[in-house]
């Protein structure tokens, strides 16, 4: 066990949540009530204490062992308070978003007093500034610095993970692969929103970060070096003969594609220098499947013309959840997502790894990842190695367990 890991044992909390009574927070917070685990030692953190206290009188209604949850506060600006609450955490759980206009401060506390850390980003520029700023530092401290714990991008990293895996135990190595969203249900919070509408109206305005946001590489450590094959993302309607699918955009192929590249490169380029990857919405191979993918393709299409003009951006903003709004509960139990990932080695081999939640992606799976994501961090025997890396470099497939037994499936199985 290294110091930093050494040092962290003696924390009083293995789990701090911050944003806790936000719409995505009070989710994992009910999901770590559920769990009734009195060996759990975790805490609420947040900005009011007042609302915090609101979300710890709700949680008894599930646990009553709640009431003695403890409550710690700062905002997300206050450096001092920031680092007064890492200094006692394992591990902090955020899920306080816009992350570029909130997050950074946090990042950096906690890559420098040694604390592991997780969030829900989305947001590419966001990870690139967390790189630029914290990740020789949390090198120096060993704090494991994991962004993108929800649906962004947890099935496709530990999906392609998986499959690399799989190809490694045949003697083969992952080439290339696919991730193919077959079927989704699901509803946008205004958080999400926020963020979506923040980036583009930032990129609209900042040619350099325009140019970041279509780089397919603007994870990898030195966006100079060892680039490999992939260009943009999909962005019209397109036939995959080989998997017999009318194709369109997935939006967030724009932060997958790039947390998935970061982990190739992180680990050694694993999956090779050439490797491949690309995500994207699937419909069947049908008159009525071609028409989904056009609309797909216009709704997507759309939405960066809405967060492009200030006009349309503030007419949206009337029109949508605000920050703090979401899905119900009846809406995010209707919700699903079932996804496949189809890998090809480098010897022509084929596998593909099947993925499926049965609750609202962004929300109810989210809230599931996310949770089991800073447990992970918290309990499991992890690699000792810091810096701002990704899922799959940090928990592999000792992630994969729990998601399992949170209700998701993950099933990988030859071609």
């Amino acid at each position: 066990m290294s110091s930093a890991q050494s040092s962290r044992e003696g924390r009083p909390y293995a789990v701090v949540l911050f944003g806790a009574s936000g719409f995505t927070g009070k989710l994992v917070a009910e999901y770590l009530a559920g769990l009734k685990r009195a060996d759990l030692r975790w805490a609420l953190a947040g900005r009011s204490q007042s609302k915090l206290e609101e979300v710890r009188r709700h949680l008894t209604s599930i646990d009553p062992a709640c009431a003695e949850l403890p409550i710690l506060t700062a905002d997300s600006q206050d450096e001092a308070g920031l680092r007064a609450i890492a200094r006692q955490a394992r591990v902090i759980c955020t899920t306080v978003g816009p992350y570029a206009r909130y997050g950074l401060p946090l990042v950096r506390v906690c890559a420098e007093e040694g604390t592991d850390y997780c969030d829900l980003t989305g947001e590419v520029h966001f990870v690139r500034r967390s790189i630029d700023s914290a990740h020789a530092i949390a090198e120096a401290t060993g704090a494991r610095i994991v962004h993108s714990c929800g649906f962004d991008s947890l099935p496709s990293d530990l999906g392609v993970h998986l499959l690399a895996e799989h190809f490694a135990h045949k003697g083969q190595r992952l080439h290339r692969a696919k991730l193919y969203v077959l079927a989704m249900r699901g509803g946008a919070s205004g958080g999400t929103i926020a963020s979506g509408l923040d980036m583009i109206t930032e990129a609209s305005q900042d040619r350099e970060l325009r140019r970041l946001l279509g780089d397919p590489y603007a994870l990898y450590p030195d966006r100079s070096q060892d680039r490999g094959p992939d260009r943009s993302d999909q962005k019209g309607v397109e036939l995959d003969a080989e998997a017999g699918y009318y194709t369109a955009p997935f939006v967030m192929a724009a932060i997958n594609t790039r947390i998935v590249r970061r982990s190739n490169a992180l680990l050694n380029f694993a999956y090779g220098r050439d490797f491949r990857y690309a995500e994207v919405v699937a419909n069947p191979k049908t008159a009525a499947g071609l028409v989904r993918s056009a609309a797909t393709a216009a709704f997507t299409a759309g939405m960066v013309l809405v967060g492009s003009s200030g006009t349309l951006r503030d007419l949206a903003r009337k029109r949508l959840p605000t920050p703090g709004e979401g899905p119900s509960r009846a809406a995010r139990e209707r919700g699903f997502f079932v996804i496949r990932v189809l890998g090809h080695s480098d010897r022509g081999d084929r596998a593909e790894c099947h993925i499926k939640g049965n609750h609202d992606p962004g929300y109810g799976e989210t809230s599931r990842m996310l949770s089991e994501a800073a447990l992970c961090l918290a309990e499991d025997a992890l690699p000792a190695r810091g810096g701002v890396l990704t899922p799959a470099v940090v928990m592999g497939s000792a992630l994969v367990p729990r998601l399992r037994r949170a209700g998701m499936t993950w099933e990988v199985r030859d071609l």
